[in-house]
């Protein structure tokens, strides 16, 4: 818990002004409505709050299911288990992380309102709904994303433990993140276009049902291809740096707590 925790905070605030960028060149309004370069802080409260408990109940998740499954598991389905335990471990961190990236994504394409103002016009338009708006398509998001990065982090560890002829120590495990983080970011790109239509959708619009396909869908009829990897250059960059700090950080803290 106080691994996965510290891990969530020290990457999403080091990295939160790329994440900005990203959000707003996805943003169905463009970059420079959206706020452009200013305000590229707006929305680190929900983030500061949420990261916190949304990383811990990842790690708490994907360890305890890792070490179920792995009891008389055979080498060969090894990725396997990596992959439910990840996915799993998504399902519940969503539950946290959801609200908490509404708010802070509602707040970034709209810099000129704080994260309380935002908070209260959400829960009071449309109640816990709207704080859940994107839940399904964040889970479509995430797990393939942890699908793709968790077996390729763990492979890469295990590799460069055999050429190594010892356990990795905690930087070359971020080094192995970072490549995995990348990877995964790039192919999962579309559906996180599709979670920020959603999330950012007016109240009432066809994005607001939360329909993934739809929104897909959308994007490919009016913006095309360039329009479903939009934001995919500071997505990468985010997540490859991303994947280096969370688990990096995650194995030194864990390391040093155990």
């Amino acid at each position: 818990l106080k691994a996965g925790g510290v891990a969530g905070v020290c990457v999403d605030l080091i990295l939160f002004p790329l994440d900005t960028v990203k959000t707003r060149l996805q943003s169905p309004q463009g970059f420079r409505k959206a706020g452009g370069f200013r305000g590229i802080y707006a929305g680190v409260p929900s983030t500061a709050i949420g990261s916190f408990p949304n990383a811990a109940a990842f790690f708490i998740t994907y360890e305890n299911v890792k070490s179920m499954l792995h009891h008389g598991c055979t080498s060969y389905l090894t990725p396997a288990t990596h992959m439910v335990a990840a996915s799993l471990g998504e399902v519940v961190a969503c539950l946290i992380r959801v609200p908490s990236e509404v708010v802070k994504q509602r707040a970034q394409v709209s810099p000129s309102s704080s994260t309380l103002r935002i908070l209260s016009q959400t829960l009071y338009h449309e109640g816990i709904q709207g704080l859940y708006r994107g839940y399904k398509s964040t889970v479509l998001r995430e797990i393939p994303f942890s699908l793709v990065q968790f077996p390729l982090w763990e492979s890469l560890k295990d590799l460069w433990s055999w050429k190594r002829g010892h356990v990795v120590d905690s930087w070359q495990s971020a080094v192995c993140g970072a490549f995995a983080g990348g990877f995964a970011a790039a192919v999962t790109t579309p559906l996180d276009v599709a979670k920020t239509r959603i999330m950012l959708a007016k109240a009432g619009s066809s994005n607001a049902s939360g329909n993934v396909l739809a929104a897909l869908g959308g994007i490919w009829r009016t913006q095309g291809l360039s329009g479903l990897f939009a934001g995919v250059v500071p997505r990468m960059a985010a997540i490859s740096l991303g994947g280096f700090i969370f688990l990096g950080t995650y194995e030194k803290t864990r390391q040093l707590l155990l």
